[in-house]
């Protein structure tokens, strides 16, 4: 019995296996009594039942002419539907004629738009290319070989602070910063030869603590050292050149560690890394050093550097006495939050702006800073501060203090040098090292008002 349950309903349902277009459980899905239409007979039962008529324009009209055609979707609003839907009405047809044509029109204002911005920009640096390449003439045939006598005339100094053109930026650089500690090549073998040595020492006898331990003890601070790995690292990580395997860190290492025992009075300090980096990228290595340490020895690097408290107060009373002149506004913005200049001034001092913008922009800054000098520093500083002036007017303490520690990445050195250019360094018809001087002959006391946050 249970062999053949199913037998005789199995039988009856074979013959319709071959006609039925589907099946469901214990049954069949009735075949479809009406054949599938050709999509004309729909086209031709739509025209009768409605009476319109549409006639599609032929392909040769379609887009004819087209100068521009957004390669996007969009254009499926000028295709006719599929044959087995109902056809455009006429009215929809030039509707979505008008819709793709504004559409086209709207596409081809931003490409244009953007053709001439590019076209902009091409022009902008090829004129940026030729006066450098003309200016690389000048440096090299007229001015370095008659330094003495040219690099203080009205036409260099104007050519100077264009930017320096790269290929003699490096060379500029040393004859302006001077080599007063005569320093030579071979001096510099002799510290690097004794950084080697140290080094192999620490890595023998010392562990890392101990280590720090060292650096900060001002009786030996050549055991420093070390901690100069830790901040290579962070020197332009973007670039990827002085991190570890880098084709510059060995190059960053040796520079920082043989100043550190040509100084063992000054040691390392944070933010040196990046003033080597920038002469190692514009410089052979002993001429390098030669610069980093005759700059790391002008007055106002050495008092930074060392961390000289009285002398770091008197050149932030400099910067607000200049402040106040340029930018009053937002000079008292900042007293009403008690917002000193140290707290966004060292860090731009130490690394000589390098950190602080673009590498490209910091090297210019750097070209008019050999030229001026140390005034130049503090003048960029309130160039920064005119060129975000309404920015910072709308800020309090903290929005200002974060604004000024990281700046947009976006600032340009036409605007930058625009703002540099508007500030007066003149005060009372004293300039930058009048003013400075008569702070220094000031009494210690006077000073105690400024910055607080350096008392601590």
């Amino acid at each position: 019995l249970s062999r053949n349950f199913f037998t005789k309903r199995t039988k009856e349902l074979k013959p319709a296996v071959q006609s039925a277009p589907g099946w469901k459980l214990f049954g069949k899905v009735p075949p479809r009594e009406n054949l599938p239409k050709d999509s004309k007979i729909i086209q031709q039962e739509y025209e009768a039942r409605t009476g319109r008529m549409y006639k599609p324009p032929p392909p040769s009209a379609r887009r004819k002419n087209m100068e521009f055609e957004p390669l996007s979707t969009t254009a499926l609003i000028l295709e006719d539907r599929p044959a087995n839907l109902p056809a455009k009405s006429v009215e929809e047809a030039l509707r979505h004629r008008q819709e793709y044509d504004e559409m086209v029109a709207e596409a081809k204002k931003r490409e244009i738009k953007e053709a001439h911005k590019r076209k902009k920009i091409m022009r902008a640096r090829f004129k940026q290319e030729e006066n450098i390449a003309s200016a690389m003439v000048i440096w090299v045939n007229e001015i370095l070989p008659n330094w003495e006598g040219m690099r203080a005339t009205r036409r260099v100094r104007e050519l100077w602070w264009q930017g320096l053109p790269p290929s003699v930026r490096g060379k500029v650089w040393s004859l302006a910063v001077g080599n007063e500690l005569n320093i030579t090549p071979e001096l510099y073998e002799i510290f690097l030869s004794r950084a080697k040595e140290r080094w192999k020492s620490f890595s023998e006898t010392s562990s890392e603590n101990d280590i720090e331990d060292a650096g900060a003890s001002v009786a030996d601070r050549e055991a420093s050292l070390e901690l100069i790995k830790l901040d290579i690292s962070r020197t332009f990580p973007s670039l990827y050149i002085f991190q570890k395997g880098g084709p510059y860190h060995d190059l960053l290492h040796s520079v920082l560690g043989a100043y550190t025992c040509y100084r063992p009075d000054v040691g390392y300090v944070q933010g040196m890394s990046f003033i080597a980096a920038v002469l190692i990228l514009n410089l052979e290595e002993a001429d390098a050093f030669i610069a980093f340490a005759n700059l790391l020895n002008k007055p106002c690097q050495l008092a930074f550097f060392r961390v000289d408290h009285s002398m770091m107060l008197k050149y932030f009373a400099a910067f607000e006495v200049f402040f106040e002149e340029n930018l009053p506004k937002l000079f008292l913005h900042f007293k009403s939050y008690s917002l000193t200049p140290d707290i966004y001034l060292i860090d731009w001092i130490f690394t000589l702006y390098s950190k602080s913008l673009p590498l490209d922009l910091a090297c210019r800054v750097w070209d008019v800073f050999c030229r001026d000098g140390e005034e130049f520093l503090f003048r960029t500083g309130l160039g920064i501060l005119r060129l975000y002036e309404d920015i910072l007017l709308q800020m309090d303490f903290i929005h200002i203090a974060q604004f000024l520690t990281k700046l947009p990445e976006d600032i340009t050195s036409e605007k930058l040098f625009s703002c540099i250019a508007a500030i007066q360094m003149q005060n009372s018809n004293k300039k930058w090292a009048q003013v400075f001087a008569s702070l220094m002959k000031d009494n210690k006391e006077g000073d105690k008002n400024h910055s607080p946050a350096l008392k601590s």
